[in-house]
């Protein structure tokens, strides 16, 4: 059994091509256009929700582990050309939606108009990684005070003058991507997942990530090298590391510029894989 996040179901198509007639492919959705886009193969089942309950809905229709997982991060394409979905500043009359799952209560929207200058500021320091944080929180404060921001436009008018002009479009990426990462909670639900598929991986099973953010990457990193959420290194009495977990090479895998001239998106892509160990 293998599962894998859907998105726009390329890589699952293919897993599902080479399964032999004993494997199946679980795919995982919470937005209800991707779920709508699965393919019709008795080797597949689509699952439409999170990710990070994959160990509940496994051990729920009684499967009891797993010979393979497969996470890929992010958002994809479809969520960019959509422009009424809000995680693009390409459209400026696009709402701050940004929800995945168009049922969750909290927008980019509100986010922004009920977050304070501290919280906002932490958002885009740690999930944006802009050195213009504080200024940037300051200044949406200021202007919500007057008409609460609800268009990718509105929120460009503030930002803009902030920012870098050589680094425009890469700043207000980041900008979008910190409020899409906590108004999906991505990280949690990547701390759900990795933990959820540790218990889930049958020994010699294999964990396969792919990021596209620094912030994904470490957590994956560290979790594999340590088998834990917390990135904690134990080693036995010979100072040897002990982890459920081995990682199969020392760095990711990364788009050779072929890959990358064909899907430009995985240029920022980071492949990393580990094997779950005997007890």
């Amino acid at each position: 059994f293998i599962f894998v996040s859907w998105g726009g179901g390329a890589i699952a198509g293919a897993i599902v091509e080479q399964l032999g007639v004993n494997g199946h492919l679980y795919g995982f959705d919470q937005d209800r256009d991707a779920v709508a886009r699965a393919i019709d193969d008795g080797r597949f089942t689509m699952v439409y929700s999170n990710f990070r309950y994959l160990e509940n809905f496994m051990r729920y229709n009684g499967v009891e582990a797993l010979d393979g997982i497969l996470g890929d991060l992010g958002v994809s394409f479809h969520h960019f050309d959509e422009s009424g979905r809000g995680f693009t500043f390409r459209d400026p009359d696009a709402p701050l939606d940004m929800r995945m799952n168009a049922s969750a209560p909290l927008t980019a929207a509100k986010l922004l108009d009920e977050s304070d200058e501290e919280r906002l500021a932490e958002i885009f320091r740690l999930y944006g990684e802009l050195p213009q944080a504080r200024k940037l929180a300051r200044a949406i404060v200021s202007a919500r005070a007057n008409t609460p921001l609800a268009t990718a436009g509105e929120l460009l008018a503030v930002a803009d003058p902030l920012l870098n002009p050589a680094r425009r479009k890469k700043e207000l990426a980041q900008l979008f991507q910190s409020l899409r990462i906590v108004v999906n909670d991505e990280i949690g639900a990547l701390r759900d997942m990795l933990s959820g598929a540790l218990r889930m991986l049958r020994p010699g099973g294999r964990l396969v990530i792919i990021t596209y953010h620094s912030l994904e990457d470490r957590l994956v990193k560290n979790f594999m090298r340590s088998g834990n959420i917390e990135g904690r290194v134990d080693k036995d009495f010979y100072g040897r590391v002990s982890s459920p977990l081995r990682m199969l090479g020392s760095k990711p895998i990364v788009a050779d510029a072929d890959e990358v001239e064909r899907n430009p998106r995985s240029r920022s892509a980071k492949l990393r894989v580990a094997v779950k160990l005997p007890a």
